[in-house]
């Protein structure tokens, strides 16, 4: 930690800038190199050269500090003895994997700084917009901010017995624990990612939407839009049926058509608050469109087969159900009778798209009941126990997974 103490206030009311770099830390017997490791849970994480620079800077001029929240940093050490040298090394706890980022004297160090990080801290400084995200988790304004809106009960169930710290949850984050508790627990929280490949299904799914994004983000309609021989990251044998499904989608395209006055946005970050919970609620819709006065969402699923007609929509795609209590509740602004949320199914043969108004109260009620079913058991759980069945093969944590080995190798 490094901080720089003001004599009065600045225009911003601040007395006081701190600048922390986490990491391990690690020095040299006489004092002269300092090294901080930068982890990662699973593999070495690819960073920005602001970021190094920070990192080195900090390294090179900080100490160690504690701090409670809401309190300022306090050293819990001082060391006299200044560094003349600095390495950044980025670390993958999981693989092992290690990389050198940086090793620079203390002087090409604050030329680092001063290029690279010095205007990006400026611009977060100055800058005023708020961008809610899951990071509110750790604000202290969250309180007294203005975003993310609030939406009281959203999630539709009540307090848990004993109170948790703030939180976020998405609704894939609710059907993971739904589908096992310990699963949740591994990858949402602790953030461990099994080493082995994804299957074809989400890699195609993955390609899919990553060339859908490209087409929509430059508000080019799909219709006469001429598909690649091979998509990105596919093999040829994996390709073929990703562009059925993409010239599926072309005849349902909402771009085609759409004039140039309304808004697009594409894989945009939206975010709630539920007070009653002190949970932050994330969702990322595939694209957001208005439409004569009313916003659109529309999410897009690639598949291989139908789903089962008996099971209703809102529940087998609980995505959909959010979509609905967002929408309803004005998150986005508009005409909420002119607001829709379009599901489109994309198949190799085929596609379907099913629409749903967020102000039908028996839709609302639906969405409701929907999303307090999958919220209910994830905010009252405390202990995150694996639920061992079918899902245990191929399930991306079954390598940390006691109750999972034992269930899949019989023993």
């Amino acid at each position: 930690m490094t901080a720089t103490d003001l004599s009065a206030p600045d225009t911003r009311g601040a007395l006081r800038y701190e600048r922390t770099a986490w990491g391990r830390r690690y020095t040299s017997a006489d004092g002269s190199v300092r090294e901080i490791w930068l982890l990662s849970v699973n593999s070495v994480k690819s960073r920005t050269l602001a970021e190094i620079a920070e990192a080195a800077a900090v390294a090179a001029t900080g100490l160690p500090a504690v701090a409670g929240f809401g309190e300022p940093y306090r050293p819990t050490s001082v060391d006299a003895v200044s560094p003349q040298r600095v390495r950044v090394v980025a670390v993958g706890c999981g693989d092992g994997s290690h990389r050198l980022l940086a090793d620079w004297d203390t002087e090409e160090t604050a030329r680092q700084y001063v290029r690279h990080t010095k205007p990006v801290l400026a611009r977060t400084v100055e800058a005023e917009r708020v961008n809610p995200g899951s990071a509110c988790i750790d604000c202290e304004g969250l309180t007294s901010c203005s975003q993310p809106p609030r939406i009281p009960f959203l999630l539709g169930t009540g307090r848990p017995l004993r109170p948790h710290r703030r939180r976020s949850v998405s609704v894939s984050d609710l059907r993971t624990h739904a589908a096992c508790p310990a699963r949740f627990h591994l990858t949402r929280v602790l953030h461990l990612k099994s080493p082995e490949p994804e299957n074809a299904a989400i890699r195609r799914g993955r390609a899919v939407d990553a060339w859908l994004n490209e087409q929509h983000r430059a508000r080019r309609g799909c219709r006469a839009t001429v598909l690649p021989a091979l998509l990105p990251r596919l093999s040829a044998e994996e390709s073929g049926p990703a562009l059925r499904m993409l010239s599926e989608h072309a005849a349902l395209c909402p771009l085609d058509g759409l004039p140039s006055s309304e808004r697009v946005q594409v894989q945009k970050r939206l975010t709630a608050y539920d007070p009653e919970l002190d949970v932050v609620v994330i969702a990322d819709p595939d694209l957001l469109y208005t439409d004569a006065g009313g916003w659109v969402w529309r999410e897009t699923k690639t598949a291989s087969s139908r789903p089962w007609e008996g099971r209703p929509l809102l529940e087998a795609f609980p995505q959909l159900a959010l979509a609905v209590l967002l929408l309803s509740a004005d998150l986005l602004g508009g005409d909420p009778h002119r607001s829709r949320i379009e599901l489109e199914l994309l198949y190799e043969d085929g596609s379907a798209c099913e629409e749903l108004y967020p102000d039908d109260q028996r839709t609302v009620e639906e969405a409701r009941r929907v999303i307090a079913a999958l919220a209910g058991p994830w905010v009252s759980d405390e202990a995150f126990a694996a639920t061992p069945g079918h899902g245990c093969h191929g399930c991306e944590t079954l390598r940390w997974c006691r109750p999972g080995l034992e269930h899949t190798t019989g023993r």
